[in-house]
């Protein structure tokens, strides 16, 4: 299991922009792929992003793709997502989440998940 830690969450207007950053506890983080999830006030928690063990690969989901991207540094043991062009609807606890994998037509967590931190947009 991998212990994260999540920090850079906050409010802001829309249009800003913001940097989560997820550290990890382990040497495992170099081995498993990473990434976000978020969770808005009465929806289900849903996949954001997702970087490959290597940092060679990332993705997105739709409704953030193009604004937010992923990345991770091996020497900090630490994943970041860079929000840019905030808005009303990406507000939500962000969870930081190791070990992401395809399965069954979505993304999903087969490890740890961060405490979360919340992420508010105002208009």
């Amino acid at each position: 299991q991998v212990d994260l830690v999540e920090s850079g969450g906050g409010l802001v207007q829309a249009g800003d922009s913001l940097r989560l950053s997820c550290a990890a506890s382990r040497s495992r983080f170099s081995n498993v792929a990473m990434g976000w999830f978020r969770q808005a006030p009465g929806k289900e928690r849903e996949f954001v992003a997702y970087i490959a063990r290597s940092g060679g690969n990332t993705n997105y989901a739709d409704s953030v793709k193009g604004r937010f991207a992923v990345s991770r540094d091996a020497a900090k043991n630490t994943v970041y997502l860079q929000m840019n062009s905030l808005k009303e609807e990406d507000t939500a606890v962000y969870y930081c989440a190791s070990n992401i994998r395809w399965y069954e037509g979505a993304y999903r967590n087969f490890d740890s998940w961060g405490q979360g931190i919340q992420v508010t947009v105002s208009s």
